[in-house]
């Protein structure tokens, strides 16, 4: 036995002893002595030899001996923030019985443990390591940010600024009346300080600066504070056009990695943990909504035309065959509701997963614009490999300057890691029992509402209910009552022989509300109301947001919105010859209305 290290005897002939052997001296390195019982048992003549027969054997300094599975967790407790196990093993009621059963089985059937070991790690599995994960990843995200603030940058003045539909400098201040000194917290939003327009696009500017830096690796974790302080703020301070899942989805991805930089395991599982409850309850609404169309499976027999702004190849997966639509319908639940699960098994069967969901999102991205949304979630897609997985896709130099520079975790790195896994945890719990229950947990409802201002513990649940009808909004302008022309969004569908595109990573938060504004009445949404004011005003700032203004001149007399029903051409009047979609009127949907309407008696 060495004298300055514990030894962990093992049965030499056993090959998938060795894989395992192989595995453990890699991660605890020289902390731990491995021998093969038949050269070391003589050393350790209170062990029968049987025993080492029957499992392998820890020896401790102090004399101490584990057996079975008792050892296989004692020794990877050697290893850096590998000491979960250990404490489950000891502390977990019925952990330890389970496992030295598992232990038992498997060491009877070590054909059956190799085959299991091969599927689920691969024939050599190697300890898992994320310096390449995270440092793609922070890439990635910064490139998200860039584009995320960026996109809002170029409209925030025509949404939430003073001459805007909803101006930020008129919310704050009521929004303060009503809550009182709560408003500060239950709205946390650096423009409590100033609403101004040149500070909104200030702030802007200083969010893609921050993408920038945490893209090419420069003060990243400041700048990643500072991105996620931004962007919080601006969800609060763009009302209704920033109350998007995926605006949520950035803020806990981008709350996360402050603490990824420290480089502790932590805060990868907790990205598994928010990737796997964003993914599962993305399925469970779909079947608790009750929604037809998911459980008939018919679901993408309307999606392709009635989602918010679709794209070219949209029209053409439109008309594929039932039962192809179908097969996908059915797949996107398997893979919401049941492959999910996979994320918190061993490497091959997450690659597996990830593959499903990268599959499934690149096809989102070729028929709907959906913004920086299935950016993000491929992106997350990527704390489901590790560096093994990653470094064959990367130069052998990058990655051994990336492993070299990346973060050991210390003690206090373990520490706050730790806290956010004590508390993102059960909050996570709370957003996956209140779908199913309708009712809080103990203690977790409690921290869910506490945190719930910050959004680092959301709940998700995108593409619950699928439209089968396609109700547009078209806003026109007079100036006799008599003659009206159209305004036209820059991607909400108008003309109907314009063509469809894709403005990805764009998110025209506009033209997303004017889709939704047409499946309610317009004193249901306010802001609509705004936007015929601000037209009959000429304000710049809302024409701005359009790709075409029919009055560049002087702003009309009149303004008035009608209703129509939008669905694809159908093929022998559409695309070849260049018609996308067919519509017939459907009523008023804003009655005409002059700058005089808006007056206060």
């Amino acid at each position: 036995m060495s004298g300055s290290r514990a030894t962990l005897v093992y049965d030499g002939e056993c090959g998938i002893c060795r894989t395992w052997i192989d595995y453990w001296r890699l991660l605890t390195g020289d902390r731990v002595d491995y021998r093969p019982y038949q050269e070391a048992a003589a050393d350790f003549p209170d062990i029968p030899v049987r025993s080492f027969k029957q499992a392998i054997q820890l020896i401790e300094l102090d004399g101490t001996v584990h057996a079975g599975a008792a050892a296989s967790f004692r020794v990877v407790k050697y290893a850096p923030g590998h000491g979960a196990w250990w404490w489950m093993y000891k502390r977990v009621p019925g952990f330890a019985p389970v496992s030295e059963w598992a232990y038992g089985f498997f060491s009877r059937r070590r054909g059956l443990l190799s085959w299991i070991t091969s599927i689920l790690w691969g024939p050599a599995p190697q300890p898992e390591r994320y310096a390449l994960v995270s440092w793609v990843f922070l890439r990635g995200l910064g490139v998200i940010y860039l584009a995320a603030f960026a996109s809002l940058g170029i409209q925030v003045l025509g949404l939430i600024g003073h001459d805007g539909l909803l101006p930020l400098d008129e919310y704050l201040p009521a929004a303060r009346d009503v809550l009182g000194p709560t408003a500060y917290w239950q709205m946390p939003t650096l423009f409590w300080l100033s609403a101004s327009d040149g500070v909104l696009i200030a702030g802007t500017i200083l969010g893609a600066a921050a993408g920038v830096l945490i893209a090419v690796g420069i003060w990243v974790r400041p700048a990643l504070i500072a991105a996620y302080i931004l962007y919080l703020s601006y969800i609060y301070a763009g009302q209704v056009f920033t109350s998007y899942q995926w605006d949520q989805l950035l803020l806990e991805t981008g709350f996360l990695a402050i603490f990824l930089t420290s480089g502790s395991r932590i805060i990868v599982w907790l990205y598994r943990w928010l990737f796997f409850r964003y993914i599962f309850l993305s399925g469970a609404v779909k079947m608790l909504s009750g929604d037809a169309t998911w459980q008939k499976l018919t679901a993408l027999n309307y999606h392709f035309w009635t989602q918010p702004l679709p794209t070219p190849l949209a029209w053409y997966a439109a008309r594929l065959p039932e039962w192809l639509l179908a097969s996908a319908t059915a797949a996107t639940l398997i893979v919401e509701l049941f492959l999910v699960f996979l994320v918190f098994l061993p490497r091959r069967p997450r690659a597996f997963l990830a593959a499903c969901v990268l599959l499934f999102q690149f096809l989102i991205v070729l028929t709907g614009n959906y913004g920086f949304f299935n950016l993000l979630t491929m992106l997350l897609c990527i704390f489901l490999f590790d560096d093994q997985a990653l470094s064959t896709q990367f130069p052998a130099r990058l990655v051994s300057q990336v492993e070299d520079r990346a973060p050991v975790p210390g003690r206090a790195a373990t520490i706050v890691a730790t806290v956010l896994a004590v508390i993102l945890v059960p909050a996570g719990l709370e957003r996956l029992w209140q779908p199913f229950m309708h009712s809080n947990l103990p203690i977790a409802g409690w921290l869910t509402r506490a945190i719930t201002p910050l959004q680092i513990a959301n709940h998700y649940g995108p593409f619950a209910t699928t439209t089968t009808t396609r109700p547009q909004i078209v806003v026109e302008g007079s100036n006799d009552g008599k003659t009206w022309r159209p305004y036209v969004f820059r991607y909400y569908p108008g003309p109907v022989d314009r063509r469809l595109w894709w403005n990805i990573p764009h998110q025209p938060r506009l033209d997303w509300q004017m889709w939704f504004a047409a499946y309610g009445s317009a004193p249901q949404n306010p802001w609509f109301g705004q936007l015929a004011r601000r037209l009959l005003e000429g304000s710049t700032s809302v024409t701005g947001l359009l790709a075409l203004d029919p009055f560049p001149g002087a702003p009309p007399k009149y303004v008035r919105a009608q209703l129509y029903e939008y669905r694809f051409a159908a093929p022998a009047e559409g695309v070849p010859r260049g018609q996308w979609w067919s519509r017939r009127p459907a009523g008023l949907y804003f009655p005409q209305a002059s700058l005089e309407s808006f007056s206060s008696p």
